[in-house]
C-alpha cells in the first residue's frame, strides 16, 4: 500500500531474497499504482486500498503511506484476513497502535513494525555483544537530516505527521528500547518548526536500574547518526548510519577494540521482509525482535516526549 519512495526501495529490495514477491500494489488513484508498477514490473495494480486488501492471492500487505494512514490502511488489511507490515513510525499515536494489536490479537492474523533497523546484521551483532558490556551506564544516538524547508513536504506538513520525532527520532527512541526498555522518567527539549512540527527534539530517558539514554533529532542539519552503547566493562559503538548497514565496534575498558564490518547488498529493507515470512512459515503472528507489545511502549514513549513539547 503506497507508491513513494520508501515503497518502492522495499520493492527493490524484495529482489534480493527469495521470501516474497511484490505482486500487487495499490494507490489513491490507478495512475500512481500504474506508474510504479510499470516501473518495478508488478502485474496487478490496485485503484485504492481497499481493492489490495480484498485481493485474494496476497498473502501479506506492506503498508508504506504518509504516517496518518498507516493505521486506517493497517486495519483494511487486517480486518481481510492479510498479514501486515506496517512502516515506521508505527501509528500516529499509541491509541492507534493498540487498536492495531487488538484487532491482529483478536483476528489471530501476523502484524509487525517495519522497524527494519533491528534486522540487519549488524544489529543482531549489537544484540550478541551487549551481554558483555557489564551493567549499562549509557545510550547515545542522534539522527539528523537536512531537509529545505518546504511546507507541502510531508516532514514539515502537520496533516502528513511532519516533525523530526515520528520520522527520525522513532530511530533512536527504538534503539534504546531494545537495550533499555521502557523508560521510567523522560525528559525532553523541542524546537519547533516554521510549520508548528517539532523541528529538533532532544531526550534524556532514565531507567530503573541507573542507566540513562541521551537521544537527539533534527530536520536542520546532517548529524553523525552514530550510535554507542556503554557499560562498565566495554562499549558498543556503531558508525552513522547507525540505522543502516554500517561497522560496529566493540571497546573494551582496556585493550584494543575488535571491529566487525558489515558486508551488504541493497538498502537493507530485505531483511525484515525475511522475518515475516519466517514467522508466517511457522504460523506466528508477531516477532520476537519487534514485539508488538514493545511496539505499543515506543509510541507511549513518543506520546509523553511530544506531551512535554
Amino acid at each position: 500500500m503506497g507508491t513513494g519512495g520508501i515503497a518502492g526501495a522495499f520493492a527493490a529490495d524484495l529482489k534480493l531474497t527469495d521470501s516474497g514477491t511484490v505482486v500487487a500494489v495499490g494507490s489513491r488513484s490507478q495512475a500512481s499504482a500504474d506508474a510504479f508498477a510499470d516501473r518495478l514490473g508488478i502485474e496487478r495494480r490496485h485503484a485504492s486500498y481497499e481493492d489490495l486488501a480484498a485481493d485474494p492471492d496476497i498473502d501479506a500487505v506492506y503498508v508504506a503511506t504518509p504516517h496518518p494512514l498507516h493505521h486506517p490502511n493497517a486495519l483494511l488489511a487486517l480486518r481481510a484476513g492479510k498479514a501486515v507490515l506496517v512502516e515506521k513510525p508505527f501509528t500516529m499515536n499509541a491509541d492507534e497502535a493498540r487498536e492495531l494489536v487488538k484487532v491482529a490479537r483478536d483476528n489471530n492474523v501476523f502484524l509487525m513494525e517495519a522497524m527494519w533497523t533491528r534486522f540487519l546484521p549488524h544489529v543482531r551483532r549489537v544484540r550478541e555483544l551487549v551481554g558483555g558490556l557489564g551493567d549499562i551506564v549509557t545510550v547515545t544516538a542522534d539522527h539528523g537530516q537536512w531537509f529545505t524547508e518546504d511546507a507541502e513536504h510531508r516532514l514539515f506538513a502537520p496533516a502528513l505527521g511532519g516533525g523530526a520525532l515520528l520520522d527520525l527520532g522513532v530511530y533512536v527512541v527504538s534503539f534504546a528500547s531494545m537495550v533499555l526498555g521502557t523508560p521510567s522518567k523522560i525528559v525532553t527539549m523541542i524546537d519547533a518548526a516554521f510549520t508548528g512540527v517539532d523541528g529538533q527534539t532532544s531526550m534524556i530517558f532514565g531507567y530503573e536500574s541507573g542507566a540513562q539514554a541521551v537521544l537527539t533529532c533534527t530536520l536542520r542539519a546532517k548529524s553523525p547518526t552514530r550510535a554507542a552503547i556503554v557499560g562498565t566493562d566495554a562499549r558498543i559503538e556503531i558508525d552513522g548510519d547507525f540505522y543502516a548497514p554500517t561497522t560496529v565496534r566493540l571497546v573494551p575498558r582496556s585493550g584494543e577494540p575488535t571491529v566487525f564490518e558489515s558486508e551488504h547488498e541493497g538498502r537493507g529493507l530485505r531483511h525484515q521482509a525475511d522475518e515475516v515470512a519466517l514467522r508466517l512459515s511457522a504460523g506466528e503472528t508477531e516477532s520476537p525482535l519487534m514485539p508488538l507489545d514493545e511496539t505499543v511502549s515506543i509510541m507511549e514513549t513518543m506520546d509523553a516526549v511530544l506531551a512535554q513539547a
